[in-house]
């Protein structure tokens, strides 16, 4: 089915569903292995109270703490090597403002958020790969 060229796609509309989260007191290993079981390049890490911020942890976040630096895969926590807080995206904010705010802020993806839930994930390479937008 081809997308209609002049509505708005939304965040929402081009998001991948389901997030796949993990404790930040996680090591690095555990975080690798459950990436590798999921087949996903991140993980949202767990708030750790209420007003806390989410936490996200990427592939670069593995190159940049464990292998680079050597440390070992089992000592390091997932806290020590996640990038905190998260840049969020409202569901409804249109894909042309989505593309902006990641590529300014120099980011890949971004969970998305909808009634102060998140309920997604969006990503560069999504909305070019993944979705009829051209």
């Amino acid at each position: 089915m081809e997308r209609d060229k002049t509505a708005i796609v939304r965040a929402k509309d081009v998001m991948s569903k389901g997030i796949i989260t993990i404790d930040g007191m996680a090591t690095a290993k555990e975080a690798a292995a459950k990436m590798r079981s999921e087949k996903v390049a991140s993980l949202l890490v767990k708030k750790r109270y209420e007003d806390d911020a989410w936490g996200m942890l990427v592939v670069q976040d593995f190159i940049k703490g464990v292998i680079m630096t050597g440390r070992s895969p089992s000592d390091v926590h997932v806290y020590e090597i996640m990038t905190k807080p998260v840049i969020t995206v409202p569901g409804d904010m249109d894909i042309r403002y989505v593309a902006r705010l990641l590529y300014r802020a120099n980011i890949r993806r971004a969970p998305v958020e909808e009634a102060g839930q998140l309920i997604g994930n969006v990503s560069l390479s999504a909305l070019i790969l993944e979705n009829d937008l051209f």
